[in-house]
């Protein structure tokens, strides 16, 4: 297979339904774990006051940085839908589980990919 993978190992998030101070913390503890198109000076903003914010990053699950991320302390519970295939959503989870408390609000099955919607909170 010339090298390819014989699965998708890059899991998409949107963080919703926070502040852009929690949903920095989100993205700088999954960094912490995973490399991502989010780069340590690629700070959320707060575009508009009263406005819904959507935060996007994508993350390379097939490596863990083992021993580097910590639970993170959030201010409020923060919004989070994940996309990706099944073996890249399942070490995704894991991790987010050991970082934060997960609650599962709906999941979507598909033939290549699962999508989670799920609250986060401090652990």
């Amino acid at each position: 297979m010339n090298g390819e993978r014989s699965h998708p190992e890059s899991v998409s998030v949107e963080i919703s339904g926070c502040s852009k101070e929690d949903a920095r913390v989100v993205f700088d503890t999954l960094c912490a774990s995973f490399a991502s198109d989010r780069c340590e000076d690629d700070v959320p903003e707060q575009w508009h006051e009263t406005r819904p914010m959507v935060w996007l990053g994508t993350f390379d699950v097939s490596e863990r940085h083992e021993g580097t991320a910590r639970p993170a302390r959030l201010s409020a519970p923060v919004t989070a839908d994940v996309q990706g295939g099944y073996w890249a959503i399942d070490r995704f989870r894991t991790t987010l589980d050991s970082l934060f408390t997960v609650h599962d609000q709906s999941t979507a099955s598909g033939d290549q990919e699962r999508e989670l919607h799920l609250v986060l909170e401090s652990r």
